[in-house]
């Protein structure tokens, strides 16, 4: 059994980027700069952003959080993303999820200039993820397929499984595993709280990305011997310990890789972003995004 060593990986993809900061400073005189608006006091997501802006900080890119008070209106949060979104002092901008109650989430990220679109989620870069144009990608679904890179998995020609139907995560995945790319090509299967035997659908699976927030969801009987699992899934159990999806010492004698929780996915998500903040800024000054690849 393969254990995909997230930590390891996006070591590597920061010391990449650490080197193409340096890069673009000598070239251009100054680091990308990456904006961060963090709307009221969800504590996951304070933790978050402090663990960006040291990832910054290590690579050399420049940021600036904005903390709004929770109770921050829509007028106020839209005018605050217009300007970042105009400003050519600000090369990405990352819109901290979830925003408190009562403020539009679709709103405000249709809001953000697409080309400093950091977390790919503005609905140009969807669509152009989908149909298959060069654009920013949304991180964690992009850390996975690093991760497949890296060790040489590819899902070309595979059946592969996504269990979540997230606009964050599930959907993006999906169109990522399909897309017609050497670490794409997959058949792909979307499968949500409406599956009637999700087990029967992962059996099926060569590649499993569970991605749905449920705690060892995936259990041993529902994993095809020598199939491969990403798991996306962070879970707090009522004893502190984190677990993912799956059931990880109750499938990893059945795999042939898996990820661990934590270890595995989420150093890939900051490291991706920070890779998207140096393609913002290189998008905007020396490739245009009409083109397709």
């Amino acid at each position: 059994m393969l254990l995909i060593d997230g930590k390891k990986v996006a070591a590597e993809l920061r010391q990449k980027v650490k080197d193409d900061v340096d890069a673009i400073v000598r070239e251009y005189g100054r680091a990308p700069h990456l904006a961060v608006i963090l709307v009221g006091e969800d504590s996951a997501s304070q933790i978050y952003v402090r663990y960006k802006e040291k990832a910054c900080e290590e690579v050399g890119i420049v940021s600036r959080i904005w903390r709004l008070d929770g109770a921050t209106g829509q007028c106020a949060l839209e005018k605050l993303i217009t300007e970042l979104s105009g400003s050519d002092d600000i090369d990405g901008i990352l819109l901290q999820l979830p925003l408190p109650r009562g403020l539009d989430v679709g709103r405000c990220l249709s809001l953000v200039n697409p080309k400093k679109d950091v977390d790919g989620f503005h609905p140009e870069n969807v669509g152009r993820l989908s149909i298959g144009l060069p654009g920013l990608r949304p991180c964690t679904p992009y850390g996975v397929i690093k991760l497949l890179e890296y060790y040489g998995l590819s899902p070309a020609g595979k059946n592969a499984v996504v269990v979540g139907r997230s606009n964050i995560v599930g959907k993006p995945m999906a169109m990522l595993l399909s897309t017609q790319s050497p670490f794409g090509n997959a058949t792909v299967t979307v499968c949500h709280s409406r599956t009637p035997d999700l087990g029967a659908a992962c059996r099926q699976a060569d590649l499993i990305v569970p991605a749905i927030g449920k705690p060892r969801l995936i259990t041993r009987d529902m994993v095809k011997p020598g199939a491969v699992i990403v798991d996306v899934g962070m879970n707090r159990l009522p004893d502190g310990k984190l677990c993912g999806d799956v059931d990880f010492d109750g499938v990893k004698d059945v795999v042939s890789a898996i990820t661990p929780v934590p270890g595995g996915v989420g150093p890939m998500t900051i490291a991706t972003l920070m890779s998207n903040t140096v393609e913002a800024f290189r998008w905007r000054r020396e490739k245009p995004l009409c083109p397709v690849e």
